[in-house]
């Protein structure tokens, strides 16, 4: 069995930041990870034109800033090298294809024993560690929705992690459920390669553009959130108008202070609003029924679609952390996380250097 210091399940930006902030503290550790590579997601999940939806000065990892030169808004080849360098740069060599099963404390040994298994081979693999850190992500199981009569329907449902592009969709109706950041660069996308594209939006919404969130984020350092907010989105309403009548409303509670409070974060449009403005991308409320290929809305409207894309939240099985935020990255018995305060990278490094100097804290107060 071997004996780690430092155990760290999961090697996309997390644990990778946490396994940097370690190594800068001369803390040695063990990263594994279940697929064959670090930051599986961006690199086989995330569709093909997506971009860091914050300025790059709010998504760097810690330690290390972006390299001169990177866009402000990072697309996805851009982040994966960035990340790529950054293992590199730390010395950070995960341990793949190794899946955690199972972990308990043990009071007499004063250890967490965790039971692992290769995911080739099969082989058990059993470990021991003073610190266990969770960094497997929020994002790490795609989940389509229960919407009765789903199963009735003949044509493809696709959930947005495994979307790569709109070139195959066109001509055919699409219809993308939820309007988060996903959905609306889908249906953009779908609607750029022809598809006959709508859009479910099932509640209110904040719709922002990139230069006012990174404004937002930079005024709320220095004046009271409601300030910040209020100008933003006085900003915001000037620049798409009144959406209300296109059906999607804005809530009532400010951009920043809503994310704060609930986690929700404004949506970050890429074209996709001046799109619903020309009814070029058509926007329904809740579902109500599927029936073959007619979908029910509830108001008594109806269409049919040749193809539903899901943008559901993904979840890990275990749920996000007890504790709310901010204390929400530690628990007991050397057992941390990082990675689930819904903060995005920002969320991940303030998680990173919280759990490395708690680390450090314990093992020099022991």
């Amino acid at each position: 069995m071997e004996d780690v210091v430092v155990l760290i399940v999961g090697a996309g930006p997390a644990g990778l930041a946490v396994a940097a902030c370690l190594s800068q503290r001369f803390i040695p550790y063990l990263i594994v990870e279940r697929k064959d590579c670090s930051a599986s997601l961006w690199r086989r999940r995330a569709y093909d034109h997506v971009k860091l939806h914050l300025a790059k000065e709010f998504c760097a990892l810690p330690h290390m800033p972006y390299p001169n030169g990177t866009p402000t808004y990072v697309p996805k080849k851009e982040f994966v090298k960035y990340r790529d360098s950054y293992a590199e740069h730390f010395g950070v060599e995960p341990r793949y294809c190794i899946s955690v099963e199972s972990a308990a404390y043990d009071d007499g040994a004063r250890r967490l024993f965790v039971d692992a298994r290769h995911t080739t081979s099969g082989t058990k693999v059993q470990l021991k560690a003073r610190f266990l850190n969770v960094a497997t992500g929020e994002n790490v199981v795609g989940v389509l929705p229960e919407v009765p009569g789903i199963k009735s329907f003949p044509g493809e449902t696709v959930h947005s992690s495994t979307y790569r592009s709109g070139g195959a969709y066109a001509g055919k109706r699409v219809l993308v459920v939820g309007c988060g950041n996903s959905g609306m660069e889908i249906a953009y996308d779908l609607a750029n390669h022809g598809a006959d594209t709508s859009i479910v939006v099932r509640s209110p919404v904040h719709i922002m553009t990139k230069g006012l969130m990174r404004l937002g984020m930079t005024l709320v350092q220095h004046v009271p959130v409601t300030i910040a907010d209020f100008l933003i989105v006085t900003i915001a309403n000037f620049t798409f108008g009144d959406l209300s009548r296109h059906g999607i409303v804005r809530p009532k509670t400010g951009t920043l202070l809503l994310k704060a409070k609930t986690s929700r974060s404004s949506v970050i449009d890429v074209g996709t609003t001046g799109l619903i403005k020309k009814g070029i991308i058509k926007v329904f409320g809740e579902i109500s029924n599927i029936i073959g290929s007619k979908v029910e809305f509830k108001g008594q409207k109806e269409r049919y679609f040749d193809a539903i894309k899901d943008e559901n939240c993904m979840m890990n099985s275990d749920g996000l952390p007890k504790k709310d935020y901010p204390n929400h990255w530690k628990g007991e018995n050397g057992l941390y996380c990082a990675g689930f305060a819904r903060r995005g990278l920002a969320g991940i490094s303030m998680d990173a250097k919280n759990i490395a100097d708690d680390i450090v804290s314990t093992i020099e107060s022991s």
